[in-house]
Order: C-alpha cells, then structure tokens, then sequence
C-alpha cells in the first residue's frame, strides 16, 4: 500500500511568521537608513565643493591664470553669488548671469567669452537637502595655486542637513563636514565632530 505524502512547501502559518519578522526588520531598520541617505548627501555637497576648489586651483596653475570658485544661488543664467548656494561654478569672471554658459574648453577659440567657465555643479545633484554655508562667495587661485582673498586666516564651507538633524558635534544623527582652504592653497575636508586625535577631525 502506497502512503500519501504533502508537497513540499510552505504552511500558511509558517508563512504568516515569516512575512510578520521580514516586516519587524524593516520598520526597525528604516530610520538608519533614513539617516544614511541624509548624511550622503552631505558627503556628496563637501566631496563636490572639494573637488571643484581643486578643479580651480588645478587650471589655475595649468593656465597661469587666475580662475575663481564661486558659490552661486544656481546654475542658470539668473544666477547670483551667493554664500549659501550650495551650487558653485570654476571660471575666470565673475559668473554672475551667466552661469549656463557652456565650458569654454568645449568651445571653438573664436567663441570662447567671458566668464570662460571650466566647470559649473547643481546644488541638487545628489544632494538636495544639503545646506552650504560659506565665509565669502568667491576663493580665487593665482597661476601658483595660492589662494590670493582670503586674507590671513583659512577660509571654511559648512555643509549641514538640517532635514536629517542636527550635527553629530552637537548630539545630531548628522556628519556635518566642513572644507578648509588656506592661503597656500591647501584643500581639505574634515569633520568638526571627531576628536582632535582623529587625522579626519578639523
């Protein structure tokens, strides 16, 4: 006689249990993951402003000209400097209602204008609720890579999120980072919430 036997599978209630704890996980975990977002954006905002204060002291010394970095209110041609844009653009001029200009280097010779711009960044690529903060608009390099306005002492970009919280320095779930430039055109980004042992602290 031939025994009957169940298909192999799951329950109903095995899978009930399981669909209940896969859920437990996630509710516990989405606040983490909130939080990891908020501080990418951070990261991105202070990588960005870093690489183009680089960008500018680079071509700087490659043209032999001075080329500026500048935070703008956005990258559009009804752009303005501004301390708190988080967008910034790298050029010779002054880009002030000019920001859409395309890259003079993608331009033929005879059509190069001002503001000659090398590199223009939108404050909300990767980074929309990233809040820059700045002690002046513009840091400009000269052709031996030295930043020539800030007078004496280096120069700091904040960058915050105020939508994920206050900084981690004063008890928030936040990285808030901070880029510094000295005169001698030395770039660098560290986090105010490290101790100063730390080679990431500022």
């Amino acid at each position: 006689m031939l025994t009957r036997r169940n298909p192999p599978g799951f329950t109903l209630i095995e899978l009930l249990v399981t669909l209940s704890i896969v859920g437990i996980l996630l509710v516990a975990g989405i606040p983490s993951v909130s939080a990891w977002m908020q501080n990418t954006q951070i990261r991105n905002s202070a990588e960005s402003t870093l690489n183009g204060l680089v960008l500018a002291r680079t071509e700087a010394v490659r043209q032999n000209k001075t080329v500026n970095f500048q935070l703008v209110t956005d990258v559009t041609n009804s752009c303005a400097l501004s301390a708190s844009g988080g967008s910034w653009v790298v050029s010779r001029d002054d880009p002030t209602g000019k920001c859409a200009n395309a890259p003079a280097e993608s331009l033929a010779l005879a059509d190069r204008v001002t503001p000659f711009i090398v590199q223009t960044r939108a404050a909300h690529d990767g980074s929309g609720n990233a809040v820059v903060a700045a002690g002046q608009t513009t840091i400009t390099f000269n052709s031996l890579g030295q930043a020539t306005n800030l007078g004496a002492s280096p120069r700091s970009i904040t960058v915050t999120n105020p939508t994920g919280g206050s900084c981690a320095a004063d008890g928030g779930p936040m990285h808030c980072l901070r880029v510094d430039v000295t005169t001698a055109g030395q770039i660098r980004m560290c986090d105010p919430a490290l101790a100063s042992t730390d080679p990431r602290a500022c």
